[in-house]
């Protein structure tokens, strides 16, 4: 049996959108918000109907008819912790969306767009495995004080996509692997995947592990206290060098890799900055090594930076004597929630139901 999926994944100025026959993309589409249309909303979740509108005509305009949709299937947001998965768009989910006590953020609009547009068309709605998946082992909670605890909140939905998919690929259960992801965009994040959940991770979100196009990673906290009572910077930013200004941006003003490569050729600070993030993603793989005790089956390279082969050989030159490594360029996000829908669709997975 076929199923044909649609697939939402909303940013801050965008509204990504993408119709699957199965596995194969029908059709994908960037639908752009200018800050004008915006500006008419006090928040995120006001925002829904709006970006509905859009969806629905670029529908009409694809020539996919509605009652043709086996399911819709939205990026998750900002919710509680869960558990990695699929999950059906609840009251509690929305509830939750709509409020934002864990945090506003346009990707909760996921979740909303999914559940309106399903039960529109009477058929299910889901998210796939929010940032907040969090399936932290106990001991790596610990931050070294009591009064800081180690957060979970990484690009898992890319990272359960693509360890599944090697996992269908060499015909092995994911429950049955332990995999060392590893996730390169604007952000960076390493998670180690220990039979079928992700035991140690960083809040990415907040700069946590190595640096990146745009974030810090993890400073060195002494400096970091002192430039924070310097007098010399507002709390805002301080949060913006960590995260939005800092990494690759701050030390060459691009976050654009492929353009620091070509820089690189000649620009000997350049190249020595690129070696850094090199450097500091393999430490972090290692790291994980380390906390899964050496038994590693392999590792994955994924994410937009992943399309560049100085990275790939270089992070290779590094990691490559802890397991052999393989390479899924890009995020794919949209193909992530379809396949997602797919496994509940086909009675692979159960749905899980958030509370």
């Amino acid at each position: 049996m076929s199923y044909r999926i649609l697939t939402i994944d909303p940013g801050s100025t965008s509204t990504k959108i993408g119709v699957f026959d199965d596995e194969k993309m029908l059709f994908e589409e960037n639908l752009h918000h200018s800050a004008e249309e915006l500006a008419q909303f006090e928040t995120i979740p006001q925002q829904e109907a709006f970006r509905r509108r859009l969806v629905l005509k670029a529908l009409e305009e694809h020539r996919i008819p509605l009652e043709s949709l086996s399911a819709v299937c939205g990026r998750g947001g900002v919710l509680k912790p869960v558990h990695g998965g699929t999950y059906l768009t609840t009251d509690a989910m929305i509830d939750t969306l709509k409020k934002g006590p864990y945090g506003h953020h346009a990707s909760n609009l996921g979740g909303l767009l999914a559940r309106e547009i399903g039960s529109a068309l009477h058929i299910p709605s889901y998210i796939v495995d929010p940032p907040v998946v969090d399936e932290l082992a106990p001991l790596a909670r610990y931050s070294g004080h009591p009064l800081i605890t180690r957060r979970s909140i990484f690009h898992a939905l890319n990272q359960k996509a693509v360890a599944k998919r090697y996992a269908k690929e060499i015909g092995k259960p994911y429950e049955s692997l332990n995999l060392i992801v590893c996730h390169m965009g604007g952000g960076v994040s390493v998670g180690a995947h220990v039979k079928g959940e992700v035991v140690d991770t960083g809040n990415a979100l907040e700069g946590e592990g190595p640096f990146s196009p745009e974030r810090s990673g993890t400073l060195p906290s002494g400096a970091l206290v002192d430039l924070c009572f310097s007098g010399k910077y507002t709390q805002q930013e301080i949060r913006r060098m960590i995260t939005g200004n800092g990494g690759l941006l701050a030390y060459t003003g691009s976050t654009d890799m492929q353009e620091l490569m070509r820089r690189a050729a000649t620009d000997a600070k350049v190249r020595e900055v690129i070696g850094a993030f090199h450097y500091r993603v393999a430490k972090e793989i290692g790291a994980m090594a380390a906390a899964m005790k050496g038994q590693v089956d392999q590792i994955i390279l994924t994410g937009g930076i992943a399309h560049g082969q100085e990275t790939v050989d270089a992070l290779k030159g590094y990691v490559s004597w802890i397991a052999p490594v393989t390479v899924y360029p890009g995020e794919g996000e949209l193909l992530a929630l379809a396949e997602g829908a797919l496994r509940v669709l086909r009675g692979e997975e159960t749905a899980k139901i958030y509370e």
